[in-house]
């Protein structure tokens, strides 16, 4: 269920960051990553708009508060830690660092 999230997430920040203007919504949509979705906008009372990476067994979340860290488990992300304050490039670089 997760990582189905984690599949929409990357599918909606590598659309986003198309040159060109296209459709981004995909044909079919999980349940709870629909769900998961409409929560991040308020259903549909505000726009958002978030940052997200991998890297190795890591996925990063950016939010305007920090970034929640997720390691992979074997079978999908789990949340590790929120690093409150921190933008996604420094959040990457402090795990890189490791």
């Amino acid at each position: 269920m997760l990582s189905r999230t984690i599949v929409a997430l990357f599918f909606f920040a590598g659309s986003a960051l198309a040159a060109t203007p296209r459709r981004i919504a995909p044909e079919t949509v999980a349940h709870p990553t629909a769900m998961f979705l409409a929560s991040l906008s308020g259903d549909g009372r505000q726009a958002v708009t978030f940052k997200a990476a991998a890297m190795g067994t890591h996925f990063f979340f950016e939010e305007p508060t920090g970034v929640t860290v997720y390691t992979y488990d074997g079978v999908g992300y789990r949340r590790e830690i929120f690093l409150k304050g921190f933008t996604l490039s420094k959040a990457i670089k402090r795990y890189a660092a490791r």
